[in-house]
């Protein structure tokens, strides 16, 4: 949830820049999504939107994203722990935010009966893989993806396989930078990092 007065701006700021041109076109898929699937967040203003180079590509929006309180945004400036490490390690290892695109593979909460996340499953993905095909169609400075997690690189090899013909791009694949991963904590954030410089080199 967004707790203080200056998150609070800083959203407001980001709403008012939805329609912004480079990200206006992916917004406006969300405006279709949404007839469909109500909780699929905008994309970020401060990413590159469809001149960035790199996708991003996680799991599924936070269930709190979409609720009251929440940002509303895909955005790596969410206020929790995942997005809080994903940040740090992309300022510290590149590439530059401006080269970046933010999404998730499904990109709606995908829930349990109580409520909760859970993983999405194979119908889910392959629902998503149409979604994200939209996205590449409107996002073609894409040169690489980086996948985040097992549901991300299922999913997106899912969708680079479901029909011929789609492009073949560089795919680098880490584990996801939640609190799940504590066992591996330090090698799953040693290999985001590492994940984010080959990012950067490619682009190179």
């Amino acid at each position: 949830m967004v707790d203080d007065a200056a998150a609070r701006g800083r959203i407001e700021d980001k709403r008012a820049r939805v329609r912004d041109r480079h990200v206006a076109p992916l917004n406006a898929l969300v405006d279709d999504w949404r007839g469909v699937h109500p909780a699929v967040p905008w994309f970020d203003p401060d990413d590159g939107g469809v001149l960035a180079r790199v996708l991003i590509l996680m799991e599924s929006p936070a269930p709190r994203t979409m609720r009251v309180g929440g940002t509303g945004f895909c955005s790596e400036d969410n206020p929790d722990s995942s997005n809080r490490l994903l940040s740090s390690l992309r300022d510290e290892h590149g590439p530059a935010r401006a080269d970046c695109l933010k999404w998730n593979i499904v990109p709606w909460a995908v829930l349990d009966d109580a409520g909760r996340a859970r993983t999405p499953d194979a119908g889910e993905l392959a629902e998503a893989g149409a979604m994200l095909q939209e996205v590449l169609s409107v996002a073609t400075a894409v040169e690489v993806v980086l996948t985040l997690g097992r549901p991300a690189l299922a999913g997106y090899m899912a969708y680079l396989t479901a029909a011929p013909g789609r492009p073949l791009l560089p795919v680098v694949s880490a584990p996801h930078p939640s609190q799940r991963n504590t066992r591996g904590r330090d090698d799953a954030i040693r290999r985001i990092g590492v994940a984010f410089g080959a990012a950067r080199d490619h682009l190179a």
